[in-house]
């Protein structure tokens, strides 16, 4: 006769000398073990996560100041002092947003960009499209102008790469606690995402843009030597 799995209704019992302990466990999910092709795959995922980390905490910010702000907004029944409150509280994300974003990366400033529709439901765009003016300032300013982005972007981890790759860190960041974690407004299922894609990395947009680069600095380097020849 075949043994049977004991049903202990998601408990685990250890029992020792008779006694019986009942412990409960918390349910894990586990993504698949990275695929790198080699080591260059890795070394380029590990520089894409350091950009990921980086946005991250700016765009939970905005969702935050978001949500107080529509929660607010829901509360004030006159119109001058809904533009009043707006106002006020687009100074004070300015204020917390501003410096940093100006020291991003274009990298960085793209993802950043995503993350706002992940963490808020809504694209940048349509974000200062609801808010207005003083919003559209700001993030054109500082964002689309500085980094030459899309404001439209939107973020879509089952058919986009490089939004794959940014759910794939938060996700391990958020199960290690390097991040803290804040449900996306997106419906989407990342872990049936993850157990299709295998554990497979892909950096290949990243080679092509730092080969590119490369190509860049060479012709100017070739001109100073030529000058100190001359």
């Amino acid at each position: 006769m075949k043994d049977s799995l004991p049903n202990f209704n998601e408990e685990y019992f250890l029992i020792k000398d008779g006694d019986s302990l009942m412990i409960e466990l918390n349910e894990i999910t586990l993504l698949p073990k990275h695929q790198f092709k080699n080591r260059e795959d890795a070394r380029y995922y590990f520089w894409f996560k350091r950009k990921v980390f980086k946005a991250y905490p700016y765009a939970k910010l905005a969702s935050e100041r978001l949500d107080s702000l529509n929660a607010r907004l829901s509360r004030i029944e006159s119109k001058s002092k809904r533009r009043k409150y707006t106002k006020r509280i687009q100074k004070y994300v300015e204020g917390e947003f501003t410096d940093q974003i100006k020291k991003m990366t274009r990298t960085e400033g793209r993802i950043l960009i995503k993350l706002i529709h992940r963490q808020t439901g809504n694209t940048a765009f349509s974000n200062i499209k609801e808010l207005r003016s003083g919003w559209r300032a700001f993030w054109y300013n500082t964002t689309a102008n500085l980094f030459k982005l899309s404001l439209k972007k939107e973020y879509q981890p089952a058919i986009n790469n490089e939004d794959y790759l940014i759910e794939d860190v938060l996700q391990r960041a958020f199960m290690d606690d390097k991040l803290q974690s804040q449900p996306s407004k997106l419906n989407f299922d990342f872990f049936q995402i993850a157990a299709k894609k295998k554990g497979e990395v892909n950096v290949e947009e990243y080679k092509k843009m730092f080969a590119k680069m490369k190509k860049k600095k060479k012709p100017k380097k070739k001109q100073k030597l030529q000058k100190e020849n001359k």
